[in-house]
């Protein structure tokens, strides 16, 4: 990490980062692309119960790593800052934090998962296979948060191709664990959809333990000390951690949520069928969103690194850099999903009631993304400013108050049907967009007001 002078050092800096974070995020995505298609391939009902399992699990997990993600602009304005001495003591305490929170989820997942799944009135079938997916899911979820910490210690210095390192090397063990324990291959039983769950919950014990070595292997992480220099678990440092990352989490869980909820509400209201298309649209169309989503997280880096070292001009170009890339990535990506829509849907199929469905589905998802891209680019920036308790209420009422209920309705009550749904998330997501855009203006105007006044006096 280095403060740029030109937009060209800047832009160069930026790519730098990005580009490994995108590789990771596409990476840890094409595990969830590959149990999707690997479970549809067994059948319509093994498609849909990882599908309503996967998006139970979903929102919790990205709720709960959002606030894990508050090292990431910790670590660096700290960086900015050159306060190089508190970074071990930060990551320790994120560790046992994480651990905490894994527990927490295990205990209440045993205790609420099969009364969830009851009330949903799914398919017999259905039902079984999201059940044990989601058993086989959480062995894996204490190792997934560890992991998860060390991650974002790595990246908030800047070291993102380290993150990258480690997941391109999970993939590979991930897809063989999928055709092992979905297809019964390698000696393996054959568990159908639920066997993705247990494929999934190996891959991640093999990225903590990749991440762990990496800290002592690596020269500059390892001399941080981390797993050395042990400290005392501190209530201090947690609030400090959960006062940034439970508003980070908060925004995220609204943000996912909306897209499970629609997943749960297909299959409450609608056929195995509607809810194996929908899964088929979000899935491709949340792996472009990866594309986006690393533009945020790099933000949040480079803003914070910037904000650390008071270059607030600096700060300022970077989000501007970071939210017009999003929104051009997933222009053009748009006329490729309308023009290969079918083909891609049979990628997860062979149903052709299916493959029809979700291209429909796939030509709302061409308005929904631009919003999408637009809000994520915007929440990096003001994550990267540690600004996160009014982004949170922003979100609560985009996706919430206005995206899910506007949804629902247009879906039960007007002749959209299944489509009203997707209708309503991306008005949420155009709010969401706008709302975030004029608290950044808010936020960077503040600043800036800060520094002139300190210069006066």
């Amino acid at each position: 990490m280095y403060h740029a002078e030109t937009w060209k050092e800047k832009a160069t800096l930026l790519i730098s980062i990005l580009w490994p974070i995108m590789v990771t995020q596409l990476s840890l995505y094409a595990m969830n692309l590959v149990d999707t298609m690997m479970s549809g391939r067994v059948g319509t009902n093994d498609l849909a119960g990882v599908a309503i399992g996967s998006n139970i699990w979903l929102p919790i997990f990205t709720g709960l790593n959002g606030i894990l993600l508050a090292v990431t602009p910790i670590i660096a304005q700290l960086m900015g800052r050159g306060q190089k001495k508190e970074i071990t003591y930060s990551v320790m305490q994120a560790l046992y934090l994480a651990t905490g929170l894994g527990v927490v989820v295990l205990l209440i997942g045993s205790i609420i998962l099969k009364p969830i799944l009851q009330t949903m009135g799914l398919e017999a079938g259905v039902e079984h296979i999201a059940m044990h997916y989601l058993i086989g899911l959480s062995i894996g979820i204490i190792p997934l948060f560890l992991s998860n910490v060390l991650r974002n210690f790595f990246d908030g210095q800047g070291f993102t191709r380290i993150t990258m390192f480690i997941t391109i090397m999970a993939v590979p063990f991930n897809a063989l664990l999928n055709y092992g324990f979905i297809f019964g291959n390698f000696g393996l039983p054959a568990l159908g959809g639920i066997g993705a769950g247990y494929a999934t919950a190996i891959t991640y014990w093999i990225i903590l333990f990749l991440s762990i070595l990496m800290t002592f292997r690596i020269s500059s992480v390892r001399n941080y000390r981390i797993f050395v220099d042990w400290v005392k678990p501190s209530l201090k440092a947690w609030k400090k951690q959960l006062g940034i990352g439970v508003p980070i989490g908060l925004s995220i869980f609204f943000e996912s949520s909306i897209f499970s909820v629609v997943t749960l509400l297909m299959g409450t209201m609608f056929t195995a069928v509607t809810v194996a298309a929908n899964q088929i649209a979000l899935s491709f169309t949340t792996l472009m969103f990866m594309i986006p989503l690393s533009i945020s997280m790099a933000l949040t880096i480079v803003v914070g690194y910037s904000v650390g070292g008071k270059k607030l001009q600096a700060a300022k170009q970077y989000s501007v850099m970071g939210v017009l890339g999003g929104i051009l990535f997933l222009a053009t990506g748009a006329v490729f999903l309308y023009l290969f829509r079918e083909p891609i849907a049979y990628l997860y199929t062979e149903d052709p009631e299916v493959v029809a469905m979700a291209g429909q589905f796939f030509i709302i998802a061409i308005f929904y993304q631009i919003s999408d891209a637009t809000q994520a680019g915007l929440q990096g920036a003001l994550r990267g400013y540690t600004d996160v308790k009014i982004p949170f209420i922003i979100a609560l009422i985009s996706y919430w108050v206005i995206g899910i209920p506007s949804g629902f309705a247009l879906s039960a009550y007007t002749d959209l049907g299944p489509f009203g749904l997707w209708v309503g998330i991306t008005l949420g997501l155009t709010c969401a967009a706008i709302g975030f855009f004029t608290r950044l203006r808010i936020v960077q105007r503040r600043l800036e007001g800060k520094v002139t006044d300190t210069k006066m006096v």
